[in-house]
């Protein structure tokens, strides 16, 4: 099946390539403002290049979000060619979506031929959450790029024996990290082994080689936050989601140890539900990612109390109530809510679940953190297969059917031959992935597509195997058809699993085509063996390829990217638009009377802030960071900010109880002492398409607005 690459056209290849620019691309101009939060910091970052260089989540730079900023870097570049749309913003997303399908191609077909390099591409492509992911502004699309290019690279440097190549390989894995920190390192053990193995040179050339491959990935790494931890704190941004105003201490904290421990708060605490496998009984939590940061300068103090709820940014852990005092039903395990007109979101309640509606929320991949039971068979549960299990015991039968179809006859047992090189490159990208999200206590679903691409490699490295053992003497073509057999019983039997609560008689009707094609499979080969494959390919993707077709027929583009039927139920172009809502009486009142004021307003979290800055290309500050846990700014400070003019607003979120440490105390400051303002008996929300997660926002009827100006006169 090896064959040369056609060095000008693949038909098959272009026809994919227009099939993933389809799904990831059509319909975003629905996109609304995507992820608010990230939207939010692309506006800032339009505004100056401190704000561009930083991360900048508000216009005046007063807090970073959190994650490094060089995926927003493409993105606030492609919204100053543009202007800042949804579409804007999400399109280098749909474009690193599309080049990943191209290099899956481009590491598959140069080793194991055409075909097994089409199969790695369409699988790819037809995997739910990567169209999701490459349909949104968040940043796993083009993380995901940038690691594919760097196994391009490297790939090419083993193959022309060239050092620059190594090098720079190991430097874009570096790049990789100042996109999503710590993510990126999950491929490092398959680059070094793969480099090991793999590399043609004297030993002690290989071994400087390495040196110096390491040196590059740690100077890419560490440049970027060292020179933003080094940067005087007074003339930065506080950086978001961290304790201490450090960008590395955000690296292995919050979005290192964190994600694995399940202390995803930043202060230790964890979101409730978090991991949850319940399924819906009218109650719950909403999901909310509360937030809020504030302080160019400050210096961190109070840090609040270990194990304070996420969400709870004026005290209250989320139970349910929305920010802005709008109340709903929980988000554990149903059925995201579906839109009405007046821009309330319908929750459904625990009876149904014994309906159709209750049926269709079950493995919808909609739950922010519906991540499964940890265990070694986690991914293919319903809450994480459905995003990304469609191919998962294809990936691991091509694993053992490459490392067994590619051993050379008469090579010893610890010698490999090059083809088996690359399915231990493959399978050490796949291992530690598969094994982190089997264990780890916090992520979201859509974190998942950090698995795709192993599983395309390995997918089509099992076929270009089988296909070789089907050419061979003895029992290998037995043993070929055995590994087909178990591949397709076990791939469309897991399929209906995941099929079944939406569809029950295709379920069934998969079932059985399973049953059927494992018994054709397991006979002599025939006359009509290209019917039985072309049968078995249609088989195996037609629900994967519906279930990635959802985000695309509903103009999705969600802060928590998720493919499923679910979406299909939604009003066309409805986002799930973290923060994206705004008070529009509220926001014409403060700007009215904003005067000379720095700020529109201060708000406890960068949710019930992102909004605003969207719709007034105006700084408000969110004291409270991502969480509404970060310690950015003492009350003094918070005082003389006010007592400065520069700070005149405080709009309070869903509750009048405040948080512990300093941020609690300007909360209860606020209170005190801030005069309430009565803006209009009345409120109205933005226009921006919204969803079940709209309540992260402050789409507040009950929001209280405090006048600080008055406090000094």
């Amino acid at each position: 099946m090896k064959g040369k690459i056609n060095p000008k056209f693949d038909w098959y290849l272009i026809a994919i390539l227009v099939l993933s620019a389809f799904l990831y691309g059509w319909g975003i101009w629905d996109a609304g403002s995507a992820n608010s939060y990230y939207t939010a910091a692309i506006t800032s970052m339009t505004k100056s290049w401190s704000n561009f260089w930083y991360g900048a989540f508000d216009p005046a730079g007063f807090i970073t979000v959190d994650k490094p900023p060089v995926a927003l870097w493409f993105m606030a570049i492609s919204a100053k060619i543009f202007g800042i749309h949804g579409w804007s913003v999400v399109l280098p997303s749909v474009l690193a979506g599309i080049g990943s399908v191209y290099f899956m191609y481009k590491l598959i077909a140069s080793k194991f031929g055409v075909w097994p390099g089409r199969i790695a591409a369409l699988v790819m492509t037809l995997t739910p959450t990567v169209v999701a992911n490459s349909r949104t502004n968040n940043m796993d699309a083009i993380l995901v790029f940038f690691l594919l290019l760097a196994i391009f690279t490297l790939q090419k440097a083993v193959s022309k024996k060239n050092i620059w190549l190594v090098i720079l390989s190991f430097g874009l894995v570096g790049i990789s990290f100042n996109i999503k920190m710590l993510q990126a390192f999950m491929i490092l053990p398959a680059m070094l082994v793969y480099y090991w193995i793999a590399i043609k040179v004297p030993w002690k050339k290989k071994v400087a080689w390495l040196f110096a491959a390491i040196a590059s990935l740690a100077i890419f790494t560490l440049a970027y936050p060292v020179a933003v931890d080094s940067a005087n704190k007074s003339s930065r941004p506080y950086i978001g989601s961290s304790q201490k105003n450090s960008l590395l201490e955000l690296a292995f904290g919050y979005n290192g140890t964190e994600r694995l421990l399940g202390q995803s708060t930043g202060t230790g605490g964890a979101f409730p539900g978090m991991g949850s496998t319940k399924k819906a009984n009218g109650k719950g939590i909403t999901v909310t990612k509360p937030s809020g940061k504030i302080g160019k300068g400050h210096k961190p103090s109070g840090k609040p109390t270990a194990g304070q709820q996420p969400g709870a940014t004026n005290g209250n852990p989320m139970n349910g109530q929305q920010p802005g005092g709008n109340t709903g039903k929980g988000m554990t395990g149903q059925k995201p809510g579906r839109q009405s007109a007046n821009g309330k979101v319908k929750m459904p309640n625990s009876k149904a679940r014994t309906g159709k509606m209750g049926k269709m929320a079950q493995g919808g991949g909609n739950n922010a953190f519906a991540i499964g039971t940890a265990g070694p068979f986690r991914l293919l549960q319903s809450d994480l297969g459905s995003q990304i299990g469609w191919y998962l015991p294809l990936a691991i039968l091509g694993l053992l059917a490459g490392l067994f179809g590619f051993k050379r006859r008469g090579d010893k047992w610890y010698q490999i031959s090059d083809e088996q090189k690359e399915v231990v490159l493959w399978a050490g990208w796949f291992v530690p992935v598969y094994g982190f999200f089997s264990v780890a206590s916090f992520f979201h679903p859509y974190y998942t597509i950090m698995l795709a691409p192993a599983i395309a490699a390995l997918t089509a490295i099992g076929v270009a195997a089988v296909a070789k053992l089907a050419k061979e003497d003895g029992h290998r073509p037995l043993i070929a058809r055995i590994f087909i057999s178990l591949g397709i019983v076990s791939t469309l039997l897991l399929q209906a699993y995941y099929v079944w609560s939406y569809y029950q008689i295709i379920s069934i009707i998969l079932v059985i085509v399973a049953v059927l094609l494992a018994i054709w499979w397991l006979l002599p080969k025939q006359a009509n063996h290209k019917i039985k494959i072309f049968v078995s390919l249609i088989s195996i993707i037609t629900m994967a390829g519906w279930w990635s077709l959802t985000p695309t027929l509903s103009h999705s583009s969600d802060a928590i990217p998720a493919a499923s039927p679910t979406l299909l139920g939604q009003t066309s172009g409805t986002a799930m638009g973290m923060g994206s809502e705004v008070n529009t009486r509220l926001m014409h009142y403060t700007e009215k009377h904003q005067g000379s004021a720095k700020y529109l307003f201060a708000t406890t979290d960068s949710n019930s802030a992102s909004g605003y800055i969207i719709k007034t290309g105006k700084s408000v500050m969110a004291i409270g960071g991502y969480n509404g846990t970060d310690p950015t700014m003492t009350l003094s400070e918070f005082k003389q900010l006010v007592k400065s003019g520069q700070l005149k607003y405080f709009v309070m979120g869903n509750s009048s109880k405040a948080t512990s440490g300093q941020i609690g105390k300007i909360l209860s400051w606020v209170k005190k002492n801030g005069t309430t303002v009565k803006y209009s008996s009345t409120t109205t929300t933005s226009k921006t398409k919204q969803s079940p997660m709209q309540g992260m926002g402050m789409q507040s009827q009950n929001a209280t607005l405090y006048d600080l100006s008055t406090i000094y006169g």
